[in-house]
């Protein structure tokens, strides 16, 4: 392997020649303590910067820091945070034209999420770390020396004290050992609520609001959680010790409340809790089941063969909803089949907004019912589902201001006041039983759910395809946008960016006309484990849940799908 000095002389050899010259850098480069791998070089100053990997053999983290996954992506991201953190510190002055000189690491979110910008190997505690580097240049002539005090002055110091064990100071290794400790402590949690059969659990001093629409760093001066007697869960953790919060068990879970009284702020905290979250959130003892869905309206948009019956009877001109198709659906169709797909994508836990929902989807009243017939309705609103979806194992916990109607099938009603949750379940059923809803119980059995196949998209096996994100707003792969706004508990934009390669992969690899979504989604998440998100292209990823990849993949207009 060429080693750092030949480098240096290479770089050096290139003062002064145009930009282009650069690339003759790519590869690998011995430094000692660790190997500088030169994977990408940019086309000007202009262009995205540099990629540069690097590979430690050794660093060093005592082995318990990496046991299990969970552990090692946690050690992984507080390494990026750490990384992070030193390169906003240090002083690091525009070095030319464009880009030159900017270094930087992958950002990181409030969640902790598995990213390919660093990963360490579970059997020998090797470390791959990966940067940008913006190679300096005056115009476009190449500044060798700039580049040289980049990867020999400033790079190595903060490989040694950021990435390297021995290296470090002791209050990073310190912070290593509580995000070590948090993860643990998170996992007991998540196994106490398959245990004890609970849907989510919110620990007393829990921090929900968040500073702002824009932000997710905690709320100053927020009220802290504190649970209602009657839902009180102990929970015994490995380091936190024996904590208190409140359980929301399996089942149905009613949220209401005036308005800014706290019940969204509630809701957005269970949807997040599905990813651990970083100390001094807020929100790291705030846990739901990892597969719970967000379910929303989303009033135009696709819907291929999806069999939408149990929710919606029949349409004008006689329009099939067993393999409902739509490129522009409804709200009360869109949330139906929202409903149907988080279900196909495995999610046993629905969370529900009133505010974003359809009423004619979640509600129809007596009164309503007395003036249109239900043989005129097509509609099977979704309190009628509620208890059945239940019984099946499937729960519901949704946020409700304007509408009693779900108190009579709810297990329990939380009211939402100033922040602070009063169980008021016998209070409310007994106000409920005056206006119990017959009708409700005279609708056929949901069916049993239909499994997709996934079909060859034509699009997608052209030589070259692009894959492009904007923020969490959209994907677009082979020029066509797939509008992703309503999959709210995507929280990286590199997961948008893993979303949409792992789609383009499976459609060259996996998709063969045979294999569902189910099975599409499983050799993906095999693939991730195994080889890492690396191995579906470059660029920094994220890994994202198979609600969303699959949310995504529904999304895409051009694709389609049969029933199995």
């Amino acid at each position: 392997m060429k080693t750092s000095q030949m480098l240096k002389s290479e770089i050096l050899r290139l003062d002064g020649r145009g930009y282009p010259a650069y690339r003759d850098l790519k590869g690998q480069w011995d430094f000692g303590p660790y190997v500088l791998s030169i994977d990408h070089v940019q086309s000007d100053p202009f262009a995205s910067p540099s990629d540069l990997s690097v590979l430690i053999a050794k660093p060093g983290f005592p082995v318990h820091l990496y046991e299990n996954k969970v552990c090692r992506i946690a050690l992984q991201d507080q390494l990026l945070r750490m990384f992070g953190q030193a390169l906003r510190k240090m002083d690091s002055k525009k070095a030319g034209s464009g880009k030159s000189g900017q270094v930087s690491c992958a950002k990181v979110t409030q969640e902790i999420l598995e990213r390919s910008a660093c990963t360490i190997n579970p059997s020998d505690g090797s470390l791959v770390f990966k940067i940008n580097v913006g190679f300096p240049a005056k115009g476009r002539s190449i500044l060798a020396r700039k580049l040289v005090e980049i990867l020999f002055d400033q790079l190595p110091v903060l490989i040694e004290h950021n990435l390297i064990y021995t290296g470090m100071s002791d209050p990073q290794k310190e912070a290593l050992q509580k995000a070590y400790e948090l993860s643990i402590d998170q996992q007991a949690i998540r196994k106490a609520l398959k245990d004890q059969h609970l849907a989510a659990f919110v620990a007393d001093g829990s921090i929900l609001p968040r500073a702002s629409g824009a932000s997710s760093l905690p709320m100053k001066d927020a009220t802290p959680f504190a649970s209602t007697k009657e839902d009180e869960v102990f929970l015994e953790l490995p380091y936190a010790g024996k904590i208190r919060g409140m359980g929301i068990p399996e089942g149905v879970t009613l949220i209401v409340g005036g308005g800014y009284h706290g019940k969204s702020t509630l809701l957005n905290a269970l949807e997040m809790g599905v990813y651990d979250h970083i100390d001094q959130d807020g929100r790291e003892y705030v846990i739901t089941q990892k597969d719970a869905a967000k379910i929303r309206s989303e009033d135009g948009r696709c819907v291929h063969t999806e069999d939408i019956s149990s929710f919606i009877q029949s349409l004008p001109n006689a329009k099939s909803t067993t393999d409902f198709v739509s490129e522009d659906a409804s709200g009360s169709t869109s949330q139906a089949a929202n409903v149907m797909e988080a279900l196909e994508s495995g999610s046993r836990i629905l969370l529900i907004d009133e505010d974003t929902s359809a009423t004619n989807f979640m509600i129809r009243d007596e009164l309503m019912s007395e003036v249109v017939a239900s043989s005129e309705e097509p509609i099977i609103p979704y309190i009628a589902r509620i208890r059945e979806l239940a019984d099946q194992g499937v729960s519901t916990i949704l946020v409700a201001g304007s509408s009693g109607a779900y108190f009579d099938p709810a297990d329990q009603i939380i009211q939402m006041k100033n922040y602070e949750p009063y169980n008021i379940t016998t209070f409310a059923k007994e106000k409920a039983k005056a206006f119990h809803n017959d009708e409700l119980i005279n609708y056929p059995a949901m069916k049993t759910l239909a499994a997709r196949i996934v079909q060859k998209n034509p699009s997608l096996l052209q030589e070259k395809v692009k894959v492009k994100t904007n923020a969490l707003d959209t994907i677009s792969i082979a020029r066509e946008p797939i509008d992703i706004r309503a999959l709210e508990q995507l929280v990286d934009s590199q997961q948008t960016a893993a979303i949409g390669k792992m789609i383009l992969f499976a459609q060259r690899n996996l998709v063969d006309g045979i294999k569902t979504t189910e099975q599409i989604a499983d050799e993906l998440e095999q693939i991730a484990n195994e080889k890492g998100l690396s191995f579906f292209g470059k660029g920094s990823m994220a890994m994202p849940r198979r609600q969303e990849l699959l949310g995504a993949l529904n999304r895409m207009r051009s694709q389609q799908f049969t029933q199995a």
